[in-house]
């Protein structure tokens, strides 16, 4: 899937934002009612497309979404992380794309992000 910076068009009130969050948050219910089955194959999808772009490598201009260690990023998420991060691919190496400049709304589900992400692992590793 092809990704670029969000639209100024969006709609970025607070309610849509609300709504937003919970759509995203019950996707994986809402692809089980749809389908009467599992949102594995969903999972499996995204690993696939995830696949694809690091073997067949990105077109030129393009990129696309790929969770990777944050380690050394441009956009100063806390290292160590697996962070969603826009890249591109060559010969099997993915490089994450700098110079995205990020609308406030979108910064802030990023640090919104960023900081359930550092929860996580802080749970994880029992610190």
């Amino acid at each position: 899937m092809i990704r670029r910076p969000p639209r100024s068009t969006l709609d970025r009130s607070s309610a849509a934002s609300d709504v937003y969050k919970r759509q995203v948050q019950k996707r994986g219910a809402a692809i089980i009612a749809a389908r009467k089955s599992s949102s594995a194959l969903s999972a499996a999808k995204a690993v696939r497309d995830h696949i694809r772009s690091w073997y067949f490598g990105t077109k030129e201009g393009e990129w696309v979404s790929m969770g990777v260690i944050s380690k050394g990023n441009p956009y100063g998420i806390d290292e160590n992380l697996c962070f969603s991060f826009p890249c591109t691919c060559k010969d099997f190496k993915y490089t994450i794309v700098s110079g995205i400049k990020w609308d406030e709304f979108s910064k802030g589900k990023i640090e919104e992000t960023q900081k359930e992400l550092q929860d996580e692992r802080k749970d994880a590793l029992g610190a």
